[in-house]
């Protein structure tokens, strides 16, 4: 795996279609722009990688692994994700990334218990799930695909109503604010592992540093 790359938002990056924190000024606003670029992704490419987007107290970020393919590969992502949205002191964050899941019939909740690969009816989906302090907001972009296998469109938008999303890819955001020491803290070990808020490359196996 290589590991989560921070992106300022600059140069020729997709991510640089995430505007300014300026320019987002709720958790829906942020969602929506995931859900672009999620849109973006699947018509260039046919594929979305796991991309979170964070708005903290020094601008805009993105973190995207290329790839996250066994269980330390996912949780050095979700681990590496929590320490950046203390170190920048996050107030809005939003991971969207592919993913099979059992859509429920209109009416019922999603039961995310119930895993996809013992159900015929699973559907290959975009998850958008989005964090402020005190909310949550979750949106699901049924993927459809042409018989070539080709990316085709998006399903009619599904929003996701739940108390409290759980699991290795949600709450990345601290109950509270995290203080000054504690934002110095995070990114002095997102240092030690190599990991500052550019473009970069880093092997999580040859980290000096495991969460």
């Amino acid at each position: 795996m290589t590991s989560p790359k921070p992106n300022n938002l600059g140069g020729n990056d997709p991510a640089a279609l995430l505007p300014t924190a300026g320019q987002v000024r709720t958790l829906a606003d942020l969602v929506e722009h995931a859900e672009f670029y999620a849109g973006f992704c699947m018509r260039m490419s046919g594929s979305l990688p796991p991309t979170l987007f964070i708005i903290g107290a020094d601008g805009s970020h993105v973190l995207s692994p290329e790839r996250l393919t066994n269980l330390p590969d996912k949780n050095f992502f979700a681990d590496v994700a929590r320490l950046f949205c203390i170190g920048h002191d996050a107030r809005l964050v939003v991971m969207a990334s592919e993913a099979w899941a059992v859509l429920p019939k209109p009416g019922e909740p999603l039961d995310p218990m119930k895993p996809p690969s013992e159900s015929p009816d699973r559907q290959e989906i975009v998850l958008v799930i989005g964090e402020e302090r005190g909310a949550q907001k979750g949106v699901v972009l049924p993927i459809i695909r042409a018989k070539s296998g080709e990316f085709e469109r998006f399903g009619a938008n599904q929003a996701l109503e739940f108390d409290s999303m759980k699991g290795r890819f949600a709450q990345f955001l601290s109950a509270e604010q995290p203080s000054a020491e504690q934002r110095a803290e995070a990114i002095n070990l997102l240092r030690a592992i190599g990991i500052e808020p550019k473009p970069q490359t880093i092997s999580p196996r040859t980290a000096k540093y495991r969460m």
